[in-house]
């Protein structure tokens, strides 16, 4: 039977910690597991809903976008992929009445946590301004609220359209066509915070902003390079991935400043060998100082330049441009300060090159932990000049794999929420329908934080996700948001952002993954696209948390109709009465999707366009594979203070947190806690169990405080501590991001400690 959900917020006072653990997944996965589901779902509902998850006729994950092979386990889901569809299935409901008992400043004060587990929205919610409390509202009227907020802007370019990675192509289509039918490109989204740093680095280089491999490929390769990445916690499906590699023969290096149990060994739980052994994924671990991952790609890239025979000099010659510069730039790279900027030893990095010189076909996987810094484009333009050097771009086996995080977040970019579209997809989408789209750039999340922040942004609608709470800097991003005119949420539960509001706000409760979508035409199905460039089929398969729900589709229909009205020739009507007369309209507009219906339609789905991949051919301004030559960069940390990661815990998936524990880190019962490297914390007087506040330094001279964390003794990197967020958002600067990409630099976070 499902349980009801917390009343108070539990204490985080005094977490408990342990060793951590040296394996993941296995029976404690499989036991957690089932407890959250129950807690959540009931019994029956578990099984219902958890047979259906990634599964050819039933719905995609809502959690993260790693892929599935064609041949599925019946339990094809991970231990957080359960909780994410548990937490959205849940039998916990959020009505009228809990609003009426809990006004806006009582939810200020709650922790996400709490937030969450009360479970779905079940009716549109309206905050008017002077208000105290959320109240009920018609759809209709909570659309004519937006449309005279939208209608009264000075330009469109005064209102942001915000989108998570959790929305469908076909919503993402619908909602980046009626934000440029309105007249603007302000289409932010979570991309800007966690891969565009890939995207900018991999469109120079390679000419397309995605990963070059399939989950086969994966299978193929000699050797896996695991670079600034959690897949135990993050993605654990992948190691199902990596178990599989190894057992074919592949070697994996991981390179991280914290050892991360998934990555010691994986005990898979599909069977029973793999849960009571496990299999030993780590050849080798080199436990990299924050921010030293350029330098040490650098110097990988010097000495094979030097090796005889190591270059695949055809490939370079057919297929590059810009060797002259890099082979110069290389030749630079010094031992010594490589060593210094990432805290390896020699042995270490040659044992690396041994087994790159070995290795015919590698691919190399990253997360955050490369796309978080200054200097985070020019990293993975090196990692990608590794590649190159020995032609591992369009070889079976071999390619750049940017593992994303969210279960659609590349699926929306191709959709075209971009807020620097391609001249060629505004002209297609024109032509289409019929528009004029604007041409001027939009603003990406740090911009539209700062646009609200001056004044010149009024009007905030978000898509899904949790804007506060993914966001950096945190006391300003919330002082920015009460500036303005208007919020929006479209969520499905609630989150910090429905607590942090512009003068008027509304919430607005849609569908999601689990429910069964029926419009007028009838049963519909949405897609998505996952971390490989798979595309396919999603079907809810559960009656709707209240009959007062709309799908994300017909939200952005009703939307433009009532904001657009008869101006707009699009028809949106129809657009909400079938969705496939949607993937019609993108077939014709987005290129890779020709023939939409009919291949969607496939059980597998079907795999787009990826020329490096496919053709070895290489759409960049010189037609070829650019080799880049950037100075190399990396943190330097004045003394007594530590370079801070913020990461997610076990119990978390990106802002939502499931739980106050991260089992494998051996932490229960609190999530305030901060890993400091033993020796570094006897340096600093911070003892094991102490309690300090994290205090950021950055060039503006501004405080900011994360207060109370108790110390924990880590086995990190040396000059460097690692703490959750989003509680240590506060802490990251709004103008500290990554050079090209804008993304904020989450990972390169300089703190002192002062007593708590």
């Amino acid at each position: 039977m499902a349980t009801k959900p917390p009343t108070g917020d539990p204490v985080q006072d005094a977490p408990q910690v342990t060793p951590p653990k040296h394996a993941a997944a296995g029976l404690p996965a499989i036991g957690h597991t089932l407890r959250i589901a129950q807690e959540q779902m009931g019994l029956a509902r578990t099984a219902r809903t958890l047979l259906k998850v990634n599964q050819k006729d039933g719905f995609d994950c809502p959690g993260c976008a790693w892929p599935e092979g064609d041949k599925r386990h019946t339990a094809e889901f991970c231990e957080n992929g359960a909780k994410a569809v548990a937490e959205e299935a849940t039998l916990r409901r959020v009505t009228p009445a809990f609003f009426a008992e809990h006004p806006l400043a009582d939810l200020a004060t709650r922790s996400g946590y709490w937030l969450g587990q009360q479970g779905r929205i079940t009716r549109p919610m309206y905050l008017p301004e002077g208000g105290d409390r959320y109240e009920a509202v018609s759809w209709e009227r909570a659309f004519a609220i937006i449309a005279e907020e939208l209608t009264a802007l000075g330009s469109p370019d005064e209102a942001l359209f915000y989108t998570s990675g959790r929305t469908s192509n076909e919503a993402a289509f619908l909602f980046q066509l009626f934000a440029r039918e309105y007249g603007t490109n302000n289409l932010p989204d979570c991309s800007n915070m966690c891969h565009e740093s890939s995207g900018s680095a991999l469109t120079e280089t390679i000419g397309i902003g995605k990963g070059s491999v399939s989950l086969e490929d994966l299978h193929q390769a000699d050797l896996i390079i695991v670079a600034g990445q959690n897949p135990g916690t993050n993605h654990p499906r992948m190691l199902s991935a990596l178990e599989k590699a190894k057992t074919a023969g592949a070697k994996i290096i991981s390179v991280n400043p914290l050892p991360e149990a998934g990555m010691e060994r994986f005990k898979n739980p599909q069977t029973p060998l793999g849960m009571l052994r496990g299999t030993a994924l780590n050849d080798l671990f080199l436990q990299i100082r924050i921010g030293g991952d350029q330098a040490l790609f650098r110097l990988l890239n010097k000495l094979v330049i030097e090796t005889e025979g190591a270059v695949d000099q055809d490939f370079v010659r057919e297929h590059t441009h810009g060797y002259e510069d890099l082979a110069a730039a290389a030749k630079e790279a010094d031992w010594e300060e490589t060593l210094t900027a990432t805290g390896l030893t020699r042995p270490e990095i040659e044992r690396a090159l041994a087994m790159i010189l070995a290795s015919r076909r590698t691919i190399v996987c990253w997360a955050m932990g490369l796309t978080q810094h200054k200097h985070a484009v020019a990293t993975i333009r090196e990692v990608v000049n590794l590649l190159l050097l020995r032609g591992n771009i369009g070889r079976p086996g071999a390619g750049v794999c940017p593992v994303r995080g969210h279960s659609n977040v590349q699926g929306d970019r191709t959709m075209g929420i971009f807020e620097r579209p391609a001249p060629a997809f505004l002209d297609a989408l024109d032509r289409e329908f019929g528009i004029t789209s604007p041409r001027e750039h939009g603003y990406d999340v740090v911009r539209s934080i700062e646009a609200m922040r001056d004044g010149t942004a009024k009007v905030l609608f978000a898509m899904g996700g949790n804007f506060v709470g993914a966001t950096p800097d945190t006391e300003v991003t919330e002082a920015a948001i009460r500036r303005t005119r208007l919020t929006v949420h479209v969520s499905t539960k609630l989150n910090r952002s429905h607590a942090v509001t512009g003068r008027r706000a509304l919430i607005l409760p849609t569908l999601g993954r689990t429910d069964k979508d029926v419009q007028a035409s009838g049963r519909q199905f949405v897609t998505v696209e996952d971390s490989m460039g798979m595309v396919h089929a999603s079907r809810g398969n559960l009656a709707p948390a209240s009959p007062h729900l709309l799908s994300e589709p017909a939200i952005v229909a009703r939307l433009a109709r009532a904001v657009l009205g008869a101006a707009s020739a699009t028809p949106w009507e129809e657009f909400e009465r079938d969705y496939s007369t949607v993937r019609d309209r993108i077939s014709r507009v987005v290129p890779g999707f020709e023939d939409f219906n009919a291949r969607a339609a496939r059980p597998e789905g079907f795999r787009l366009p990826h020329a490096p991949r496919d053709e070895r051919r290489f759409p960049t301004k010189t037609g070829k594979a650019n080799f880049t030559a950037a100075p190399v960069e990396y943190p330097r940390v004045p003394p007594g203070r530590l370079l801070l990661q913020t990461l997610r815990s076990h119990d978390q998936y990106n802002t939502t947190i499931y739980g106050l524990d991260d089992r494998y880190r051996g932490i229960t019962g609190g999530r305030r806690v901060v890993l400091v490297n033993p020796e570094d914390a006897a340096e600093l007087g911070l003892a094991d169990g102490s309690y300090t506040d994290l205090v950021g330094e950055w060039k503006d001279g501004v405080e900011r405080r994360a207060p109370g964390f108790r110390v924990v003794h880590y086995p990190t990197a040396r000059g460097c501590a690692a703490a959750y967020y989003p509680e240590t958002n506060v802490l990251v600067p709004l103008d500290s991001t990554a050079d090209t990409s804008n993304t904020p630099a989450s990972k390169s976070v300089v703190v002192r400690f002062e007593p708590a």
